[in-house]
């Protein structure tokens, strides 16, 4: 049975999570070279486009379906297959609204590995990356933590994706930044932040934000 108070919160904790990828696109587009702006901006903008269409088609899927306690999910639920208003098994919240939140965190998660490789990498396989990364990365780890998976049935309480969210994009950006290697101008001038008060917009408004992500967790 659905609850509308649960519901609500959970509408404005998704909002909030969604909130925190164009302000992590300000704190990262303040920390880089002015010239780098648009396209440091752009990416995590591109992120909630790319990853959304992709948690949507195939990710929400591989995360939230399967047996107890596997490794990776199928894809019964594949282009939001039998995904409607009917709550989900063990909630009390429509399984959509179920499905944007868990949504926002894969965007946000992917727009975070861009932080690894801006002034390094170009908009066009940016886009190709962060495609293939949210259809085939975050929904697998998604689902060892919160899909049932054997991380979960081994006990594993993940509240703010510690492994799906912080070990996801860590790793991934450290093999992104290894992979492209140093930025062109790296030891022969100084890479110095541009814009003070695009960060500390941004980090502000990641704190607030970390209200819906914590507590909607």
């Amino acid at each position: 049975m659905i609850d509308t108070g649960d519901t609500a919160w959970m509408l404005m904790a998704t909002a909030l999570v969604l909130m925190m990828t164009p302000a992590l696109g300000l704190f990262y587009a303040g920390l880089v070279r002015s010239k780098n702006t648009l396209n440091t901006f752009m990416m995590s903008i591109a992120a909630l486009g790319v990853a959304t269409i992709c948690w949507a088609f195939v990710g929400y899927s591989i995360a939230f379906s399967g047996g107890e306690g596997g490794f990776i999910g199928n894809l019964d639920l594949a282009f939001l297959n039998g995904v409607g208003y009917e709550p989900r098994d063990g909630t009390a919240i429509p399984e959509l609204l179920f499905m944007a939140f868990q949504g926002s965190f894969c965007i946000l998660t992917a727009a975070l590995v861009s932080g690894a490789v801006v002034e390094r990498i170009r908009f066009g396989p940016y886009l190709i990356f962060i495609a293939l990364w949210s259809t085939l990365v975050y929904p697998v780890m998604a689902h060892w933590a919160f899909g049932g998976g054997f991380l979960a049935t081994a006990g594993t309480l993940d509240f703010a994706g510690g492994i799906s969210v912080e070990m996801a994009s860590g790793f991934s950006a450290l093999a992104a930044a290894l992979l492209i290697g140093a930025r062109k101008d790296y030891g022969r001038q100084a890479l110095l932040p541009h814009n003070s008060v695009f960060v500390l917009l941004g980090a502000g408004l990641l704190w607030f934000g970390w209200f819906g992500f914590n507590g909607g967790s």
